[in-house]
């Protein structure tokens, strides 16, 4: 069993600085801490520089002959305290921490990673191996995403933007650019949402416009705003088909003996309406 060898001399030390410095400060008053400060330097020069009892020498004395040579110079950065956590990398290549998302390669999917997770920035290591750094962000439920982590198909998304999408679709026709607003609007993610719009694109090259915006048109009536539901309206040729009628809206309220209508609850009940006997 080992034993501490410094532990006495240690505690020494602290009990000399409690009795030059705490206690003759003991019954003084300070009222800003750089004026307590000033107060404890000038009695821990007075102390260094006091000789011991049993060596011919002073604390200041042995310092700068035998500790200041050993010194080294101080980093040229400060010290930064960061926290170490692990996490999986989800199957959207982001890895969760304290509530915001950062993406990594995209081949670490399913893989666990360490966080380094400092004040202002957040590294993440495969196998000992920095593979993504980010700036730390505090915004809870948030992403942040470097391109470069993306899948080539997620990356060729980059190149589109909303209103680029929407724009093409109104060259298709009204109904089109509103099934594509729908879809961007639907998606809690815009590459989902990009993803069912490129697929209408390519729609567009192997059907004749016409056909594509009167597909659109029904997916719109029907509510199945997204992009495989427009393809099979196209491949089954419903969009050669006509529109069916809406079901008409009755003009007027149901007349009845036992529907009492509105004017029942305004006081102005309609004189021709028959009440039922009893």
């Amino acid at each position: 069993m080992r034993r501490p060898r410094d532990k006495a001399k240690v505690e020494t030390g602290v009990l000399v600085v409690e009795r030059w410095i705490c206690a003759a400060l003991r019954h003084r008053t300070f009222f800003t801490l750089a004026e307590l400060n000033a107060a404890i330097w000038e009695l821990l020069e007075r102390l260094n520089a006091r000789r011991f009892r049993k060596l011919p020498t002073s604390r200041r004395a042995l310092f700068e002959t035998l500790d200041r040579p050993a010194l080294r110079p101080l980093t040229a950065t400060r010290y930064v305290f960061a926290e170490w956590k692990r996490a999986g990398v989800n199957i959207d290549y982001h890895v969760a921490v304290d509530g915001h998302y950062y993406s990594v390669p995209y081949q670490l999917v399913q893989q666990e990673v360490e966080v380094r997770l400092s004040a202002t920035v957040v590294e993440i290591l495969h196998k000992g191996q920095r593979v993504a750094s980010h700036v730390r962000s505090y915004h809870r439920g948030g992403f942040t995403t470097e391109p470069a982590h993306r899948p080539k198909a997620h990356q060729a998304y980059l190149a589109w933007t909303p209103s680029r999408l929407v724009h093409w679709a109104e060259t298709i026709g009204v109904a089109t650019a509103q099934l594509v607003a729908a879809i961007l609007a639907s998606r809690p993610h815009p590459e989902q949402g990009y993803r069912s719009c490129l697929g209408l694109l390519r729609l567009g090259k192997q059907y004749p416009p016409a056909r594509l915006e009167a597909a659109c048109a029904r997916a719109l009536a029907i509510r199945a705003t997204s992009y495989k539901s427009v393809q099979s309206i196209l491949r089954i040729g419903l969009d050669q088909q006509p529109m069916p009628p809406a079901a008409p809206m009755p003009a007027h309220g149901i007349v009845h003996a036992n529907v009492r209508g509105a004017a029942y609850y305004t006081g102005k009940e309609p004189s021709d309406v028959t009440r039922p006997n009893g």
